[in-house]
């Protein structure tokens, strides 16, 4: 089995009962926690209008993190790129870069982040979205080469940092587009697995070695929810299933807290698509994650894996990462 990096995807989570604030601390408490347990990077990712996310204002969130570690590594997972201009991207990563060196991703979207509705009020044009995505990659690479030092118009911060660079998908799509640019590729197996095999071929087959990247590198999101037993984690893992119903019923509301019994909650048709959307999550004890890991790695082969974990009670959370962690570690022990 090939040897992997595991890593955080934080969606700074907002819970019933709980206020921004909380959510801040507790993305910090996490951070340094996971830190401490040698995690490799600690990811934010940007949505926009909803209750039950807090990551909105991204780069901010990042330099907050940044600042209350010291070694892990912290980044977007991802900055949604057509929302943004590739200047003021490459100004906040510049300055991120220039505040903690050696410490900060950047990885990059096409997605909105949200709705219709909302994408218009960010500004976007879905009409040339497709061109635009690439453009901008192409934009923020010229802002941080030391050649542009001659150009009109400058990120400063920004000019000559090496910012690692990542293209995230959740279909077949930035696949491509990594491969043909030589950059490494995030998958979202958390929230969107149909497609993520056919990506890893597509990418691995037609990946172009570049300055950046001399062979194919592939990171996949997951769900992992870990406990002491296995009864805990299915229980405590509700809160994940409720909150994919509210996303099918396009109800936003802050994360709820776990149940006894979900059949009182979705319908056999809700149940079924919930499945299939988190199809990728990792539930149980130590053990049990341990093997549901190694069935993963043996067939994806990922060079890192990153997980995301919706858990109520924030000791609860820190736990599952740490029990996540060891049975990682336990499949590489002599």
């Amino acid at each position: 089995m090939k040897n992997f990096n595991i890593s955080v995807l934080d969606l700074a989570p907002v819970k019933q009962g709980k206020t921004i604030h909380d959510t801040f601390q507790d993305s910090l408490s996490l951070a340094g926690y996971t830190e401490n347990l040698d995690y490799k990077r600690f990811w934010l990712a940007e949505h926009h209008n909803m209750e039950s996310i807090a990551s909105s204002a991204t780069s901010v969130l990042i330099g907050f993190i940044a600042n209350g570690t010291k070694k892990i590594r912290v980044g977007s997972g991802g900055i949604m790129l057509p929302n943004h201009s590739s200047l003021v991207i490459a100004e906040q990563f510049g300055t991120l870069e220039s505040l903690f060196p050696g410490r900060i991703d950047l990885g990059l979207g096409r997605a909105p982040g949200t709705d219709g509705l909302t994408a218009q009020a960010l500004g976007r044009n879905p009409a040339i979205i497709n061109e635009q995505f690439p453009r901008q990659i192409l934009e923020l690479q010229k802002y941080f080469s030391k050649e542009n030092s001659n150009a009109l118009v400058r990120a400063i911060p920004g000019e000559g940092l090496d910012i690692p660079m990542y293209i995230l998908g959740s279909s077949t799509d930035s696949a491509w587009l990594a491969a043909e640019l030589g950059l490494p590729y995030a998958f979202a197996g958390h929230f969107a697995p149909e497609q993520m095999e056919m990506a890893f071929k597509i990418y691995r087959e037609h990946f172009e070695p570049s300055k950046y990247l001399d062979k194919p590198f592939v990171l996949a999101c997951v769900n992992g929810i870990a406990a002491e037993t296995s009864e805990e984690a299915h229980f405590l893992s509700t809160t994940l299933f409720q909150a994919f119903i509210n996303i099918i019923r396009n109800d936003r509301k802050p994360f709820p807290a776990p149940i006894e019994d979900m059949d009182t909650v979705w319908s056999a048709m809700e149940k079924s698509m919930v499945l299939q959307k988190l199809k990728f999550s990792f539930i149980g004890n130590r053990e049990e994650i341990a093997e549901q890991i190694k069935n993963f790695q043996e067939k994806y082969q990922v060079d890192e894996l990153m997980i995301n974990s919706h858990i109520y009670d924030h000791q609860k959370r820190l736990k599952s990462y740490e029990i996540i962690k060891q049975a990682t570690d336990s499949l590489f022990e002599a």
